[in-house]
């Protein structure tokens, strides 16, 4: 007759064989589980990836051009100030010299010349207002584009070597109780229809009072 286990025995073994089919349930829970299914860590962590990706290629679009080089994702509010021009003979940024004039002061305003040259082999038109704004010396914008003053005027042409201006204005400090903005390091334009800029040294430029405004281009040199 073979020996009875006992109560102790029993419940060990009972305990050992309640473990193991635990741990064979766990497993097939494991394995059943789809291959697509993820932690909720994880796919936090996807859908930001996917956001950035999203968000991150529109970067390059915006980008504009001084002088045919990248102007390190400059706004375009001045690009947005420019006439439109869709002459097929228009003169562009790559076709053009620019430079701004020692400032003119009277009566409380202080003017400068801005002058386009055609500085390429063919005849081209300007017509209408370049978009104008400073630069700081971090190639950040200064305040706001430069307003349109007076009327748009008639094309001008300009054969290769010949010039064609506008006038910046602003006031002298203290005429308007508004204060000045910091002085811009260099101007930037766009010719009318332009969608490529330039930049000249802004020669001390400081706009005061919120006045900056810009006329349109008229033929020839300021005197």
């Amino acid at each position: 007759m073979s020996p009875q286990p006992s109560p102790r025995h029993t419940r060990t073994l009972a305990a050992a064989l309640l473990a193991v089919t635990a741990a064979a349930a766990l497993t097939a829970c494991q394995d059943g589980k789809p291959a697509s299914a993820k932690s909720p860590s994880s796919a936090a962590s996807d859908g930001s990836s996917s956001a950035s990706g999203a968000n991150g290629g529109g970067t390059g679009a915006g980008s504009q051009h001084t002088g045919g080089s990248a102007d390190s994702g400059q706004p375009t509010a001045a690009r947005g100030a420019a006439s439109t021009d869709h002459s097929s003979n228009r003169c562009t940024a790559a076709s053009l010299r620019m430079s701004l004039g020692q400032p003119d002061q009277g009566a409380g305003n202080i003017r400068y010349a801005l002058t386009f040259t055609n500085s390429g082999k063919a005849s081209c038109t300007l017509r209408g207002f370049p978009g104008v704004s400073l630069l700081a010396k971090n190639g950040q914008s200064v305040g706001k584009p430069a307003t349109r003053q007076g009327a748009a005027g008639a094309a001008v042409t300009l054969a290769p070597g010949k010039s064609a201006h506008a006038v910046l204005h602003t006031i002298a400090e203290g005429t308007k109780g508004s204060g000045c903005w910091p002085a811009g390091a260099s101007v930037q334009a766009y010719p009318p229809g332009s969608k490529e800029s330039m930049t000249a040294r802004a020669s001390g430029l400081q706009v005061c009072g919120d006045e900056f405004g810009v006329t349109s281009l008229a033929p020839g040199a300021a005197a």
